[in-house]
């Protein structure tokens, strides 16, 4: 799902916004219409000094992983909500919020701007304690025997998918599920293997195809698989969320040596772009 109505739309108008705030940049589209490009990665202000017509990709800080408990995992975090389209503004400063993304077992932070809220992403289950966290998207089922803490948590529509839930059965308890991303619902524990998170959704309004809001992965156990974050920041088993993404954090994993608690879930973003020419 790619940000690009105004590159479709073509045409000789200009947006005839005039802006300040975040890191600027600029380029020019295969179809020759160039566009300015505001990228906030922490809070600040987009300050309008000429309205107009603007797109954005608002993307919330992803959910942390769950925590290890005794032999079992906790699930993948959920990636932070995301949303983008069109939005007409005015000559005002208006706040940029993005998320920050949450602790072990702690789900993200909102991102808002230009009066759109995106909401953080679900914490990962910890083993034997809680479902997975609602959220964007939502955390991962944990491996907890036949209790609550098996199931993913909810995601929120238009934002993001439901966390996977986990398998309990004998031989499939030691591993977490996966959290959902934007584009995709994490998997289920296989095998005793930890459940991979969901995919991200790709979007060119910085002028590169880039995947954001991808879920973290399952914990794993000693002897079995780790799983693999989604595509768009989301960490693999033990692994943070990559910042500025909305990635959900891997779930706490056993290893060699020791245990790990979950990983945090990386931080959002918010893009705004307009044409100039």
């Amino acid at each position: 799902m790619s940000v690009g109505i105004l590159t479709r739309r073509g045409g000789s108008g200009y947006s005839g916004v005039q802006a300040t705030g975040g890191t600027v940049t600029e380029y020019t589209s295969f179809d020759d219409i160039t566009y300015r490009v505001h990228t906030f990665t922490s809070s600040s202000s987009f300050v309008v000094s000429k309205g107009g017509v603007v797109e954005y990709l608002v993307v919330a800080g992803g959910g942390g992983g769950g925590a290890w408990t005794s032999t079992r995992a906790g699930g993948g975090g959920g990636a932070g909500g995301l949303l983008e389209g069109t939005t007409s503004v005015s000559a005002t400063s208006y706040t940029i919020t993005v998320g920050g993304g949450g602790a072990a077992a702690t789900a993200g932070t909102n991102s808002e701007a230009l009066s759109v809220t995106a909401i953080g992403g679900g914490r990962g289950a910890s083993a034997n304690i809680a479902a997975g966290g609602t959220g964007g998207s939502g955390g991962g089922g944990a491996a907890g025997g036949t209790n609550s803490a098996n199931l993913g948590g909810a995601g929120t529509a238009g934002q993001g998918n439901d966390g996977a839930n986990c398998v309990t059965a004998s031989g499939f308890s030691g591993a977490g599920g996966g959290g959902s991303g934007a584009g995709g619902v994490g998997n289920i524990n296989t095998g005793g293997d930890a459940g991979d998170g969901g995919a991200g959704t790709d979007s060119d309004i910085s002028g590169t195809s880039t995947y954001y809001a991808g879920g973290g992965a399952g914990g794993k156990g000693d002897t079995r698989a780790a799983g693999n974050g989604g595509i768009g920041g989301g960490g693999n088993s033990g692994s943070s969320g990559t910042a500025n993404t909305g990635g959900g954090g891997g779930g706490g994993k056993s290893a060699a040596g020791g245990v790990s608690g979950g990983a945090g879930g990386g931080s959002g973003i918010v893009i705004v772009r307009y044409r100039i020419g």
